[in-house]
């Protein structure tokens, strides 16, 4: 089952599962206010597909899509959703901070039995399912995909991460891409302002691969094109998990000197080059059936 957002990617997936595919309707009123509409004739196991960026109404709409499935007789239901909203805020910085991570993971696991990401955003914990609190939680890599589409044309290209956070994944990439590596170092000063440090050897490449799991205001990797520019890289082009491109970001992107941009279809958007359904559909298979 599909939302209108991302039905391509739904379909897709019940493509690559072998099983029918069904829509969730939404309707928004003026008032902000959503009417949810679930096929009627789905029992047993349901697989939602759903990605939750611009969450807030999602969320609501996907308790709302969920509770009635079980009523009318979906006895397991299974999330999937490649990109996983409010993983970011894993403690409270501040006292009072609401944990977002905590509380978006228990509500998931209120509604669902099983939940299938790609490459969440986590910061201090090791598992998922420390952040959502279900027996059958699988978060899937997209290094394999992204390495398949990096193989193509650009060897001898270095492949750069934007921080030491990324050294894991940005080396498996790099490892099945046939790839050298590297990461550079962030320090960010605000929601839109970060300071980059490159690793000395960035300059000596003609071509550049920026990699990141989320490119949200594209401040970290515009910044970092612009520093790989004035040391005298020729191509630099941009490769994402997630392309949530918020505001003018992409433009942004442009503007700084980015080639070519690509991204997996977790979120749709004109940049998506590598589709997921194979992948998620293997996952599914694990968690469902």
């Amino acid at each position: 089952m599909g939302f209108d957002e991302t039905l391509t990617q739904s379909q897709e997936l019940a493509g690559a599962l072998g099983c029918p595919w069904r829509a969730i309707e939404v309707h928004r009123f003026p008032d902000g206010e959503s009417r949810v509409r679930v096929p009627p004739d789905v029992r047993g196991t349901g697989v939602v597909h759903r990605s939750l960026d611009r969450p807030n109404d999602k969320l609501v709409e996907l308790v709302l899509a969920a509770e009635t499935l079980r009523g009318q007789g979906c006895d397991r239901l299974v999330l999937v959703a490649p990109y996983l909203c409010y993983m970011r805020q894993d403690i409270a910085f501040q006292a009072g901070e609401a944990v977002s991570q905590k509380v978006v993971g228990n509500l998931l696991a209120r509604y669902f039995d099983a939940l299938i990401t790609v490459d969440p955003h986590l910061h201090r914990i090791d598992r998922l399912e420390q952040a959502v609190p279900l027996k059958r939680v699988l978060s899937v890599s997209s290094a394999t995909l992204v390495s398949r589409y990096l193989a193509t044309d650009r060897k001898e290209w270095l492949l750069l991460g934007p921080d030491q956070e990324s050294r894991q994944w940005v080396e498996a990439i790099a490892a099945q891409a046939g790839l050298p590596c590297a990461v550079a170092s962030k320090r960010r000063l605000g929601d839109r302002e970060v300071g980059i440090s490159l690793p000395q050897e960035a300059g000596a490449f003609k071509g550049v691969v920026l990699v990141d799991d989320v490119a949200s205001t594209g401040t970290t990797l515009a910044e970092t094109a612009r520093l790989l520019a004035r040391a005298g890289v020729a191509r630099i082009d941009v490769i994402v998990t997630h392309a949530l491109f918020t505001g003018d970001a992409w433009s942004r992107l442009k503007q700084a000197g980015v080639g070519a941009i690509a991204s997996t279809d977790s979120i749709s958007h004109p940049t998506n080059r590598m589709c997921l359904a194979p992948l998620l559909a293997d996952a599914v298979r694990k968690c469902a059936f």
